[in-house]
């Protein structure tokens, strides 16, 4: 027999959308702060998922599994100093040192695989840094992407990339582009709501 599990009992998940916008030596980032308990949607006046964290000079985004944020906060506070985080090579041996740290300090983590015939692993979810070098994507295999304009990751980021793709060479505020992909998404992304976060980063 399955087991049976309340709504309340489902795991924690801050799919949503975060958005990633740079121009005119400006980088903005905008987050939604939704979050879910399955099925169950948490209003932000009583529970606000935020999506980002500062690391060293860089900023952190997550969309996916919420325990990674607890995670991420214990495994950065065994180091004395932030990870240097400014290119991709950089970026993709601090998240395979995470990976080696899940199998070996959080035992509670499962092995997963989004593909069967994958030869690679899966974190279950998709991450951004966000620097005065660029916005860089990792991929839940840990590949790392660098954008140089703009990019989404969440639920709604299909929504948000279609919104920023002809607004961008009409618009030189990297806030306002940024903001305006994250309402997009919240108007048509059942998993995208609450308040809208901005960050920006220092160049």
């Amino acid at each position: 027999m399955s087991e049976i599990r309340s709504r309340n009992s489902l795991p924690y998940l801050i799919m949503s959308i975060v958005v990633a916008v740079s121009k005119h030596n400006r980088t903005v980032v905008a987050a939604d702060t939704m979050g879910f308990y399955g099925y169950q949607k948490v209003p932000t006046d009583n529970s606000k998922a935020t999506k980002v964290r500062p690391v060293g000079a860089s900023l952190l985004a997550m969309t996916g599994w919420s325990v990674y944020d607890n995670i991420i906060e214990d495994y950065l506070s065994k180091s004395a100093k932030p990870p240097p985080l400014s290119n991709s090579r950089e970026i993709f041996t601090f998240f395979t040192g995470l990976w080696r740290a899940l199998h070996e300090q959080y035992p509670f983590v499962n092995d997963q695989s989004e593909h069967k015939d994958s030869p690679f692993g899966d974190l279950g979810s998709t991450f951004m840094i966000i620097n005065s070098e660029g916005i860089f994507k990792i991929s839940s295999d840990t590949n790392v992407s660098h954008f140089k304009k703009y990019y989404a990751i969440g639920s709604g980021c299909d929504y948000a990339l279609g919104a920023l793709y002809p607004m961008f060479e009409n618009d030189d505020d990297p806030a306002r582009l940024a903001t305006t992909a994250v309402e997009t998404a919240i108007n048509f992304d059942a998993y995208c709501g609450g308040q809208i976060e901005l960050y920006e980063t220092e160049q």
